[in-house]
């Protein structure tokens, strides 16, 4: 049984057509990839997935289970658990702290209890306490665990927002565009971490604009453009389909018909 099903999914906004009729699977194992053009439709796409947006048509199934239009908090107990393109941290809250919260929200006494101090909870704090060191050594902060969020550089911030949502114990992770505003170095740590994770049994499905990390990270690629699936395959198969070469470099229309240039693309890459 795939992880996530997605059958003919459609979101309208009035007169525009933002997904039209997207279908793919996302298996239980490795790392599937969204890429696209800017305003191809990804971020919608995930919107719905995650319960942001409910679809105007079509049906979403997380393990056989029909999520379609279920809301964000009900999508994320089931095991679905999303990051987004821009860091949202507990600022002032240690680093420890930060991973701890995700980790409540699995515990049976529950965050109020933790920080109530219950005698009920006293023991499985203990064991988050354990949970959230395990999961800042293996994004690679234990050495910042005491440190506020907010003094994190930047790179070490989008580790800690990937600790969280793993402190959460999903068994489907949505990375929204983890690698921006990264460089090549923490982009290249970034990518060792999600195979970790996949290889660990944690599905991954990312939107990414860095192609280097998309290629040498994802073990399956979903191509959108203008709302629309256009190919699907392996990095390898995606990277030389005509239909991909041509919504990205602009050499004649892309498979809506519609006409694209490369300067349309090259200057909202990063949207």
């Amino acid at each position: 049984m795939s992880r996530l099903r997605l059958e003919g999914v459609t979101r309208r906004f009035g007169g525009l057509v933002a997904v039209d009729n997207v279908s793919f699977e996302v298996p239980a194992e490795g790392v599937t990839a969204i890429i696209g053009p800017n305003g191809a439709g990804k971020t919608t796409l995930f919107n719905l997935i995650a319960g942001a947006l409910p679809p105007s048509a079509g049906r979403i199934l997380f393990e056989g289970a029909d999520i379609t239009g279920r809301p964000p908090a009900g999508i994320a107990a089931a095991g679905l658990v999303r990051t987004f393109q821009l860091v949202k941290l507990f600022e002032d809250l240690s680093v420890l702290d930060n991973v701890k919260v995700g980790c409540h929200l699995q515990g049976k006494a529950g965050l109020f209890g933790a920080l109530l101090r219950f005698a009920s909870a006293r023991e499985e704090e203990a064991a988050v306490d354990v949970r959230a060191r395990e999961l800042l050594a293996f994004a690679g902060l234990s050495a910042f665990a005491d440190e506020p969020a907010f003094g994190l550089p930047y790179g070490r911030q989008r580790m800690l927002e990937l600790a969280r949502a793993m402190a959460a114990g999903p068994r489907l992770i949505l990375l929204d565009e983890p690698a921006a505003g990264l460089n090549t170095e923490e982009s290249a740590a970034l990518a060792r971490v999600i195979r970790r994770i996949a290889e660990e049994g944690t599905s991954v499905l990312l939107i990414e604009h860095d192609m280097t990390l998309v290629m040498n990270t994802a073990d399956r690629v979903v191509v959108v453009d203008f709302g629309r699936k256009i190919a699907e395959g392996t990095p390898t198969e995606v990277r030389a389909n005509p239909a991909v070469i041509a919504a990205y470099l602009g050499t004649g229309k892309s498979a809506t018909g519609a006409a694209v240039t490369a300067s349309d693309h090259q200057e909202t890459a990063r949207g």
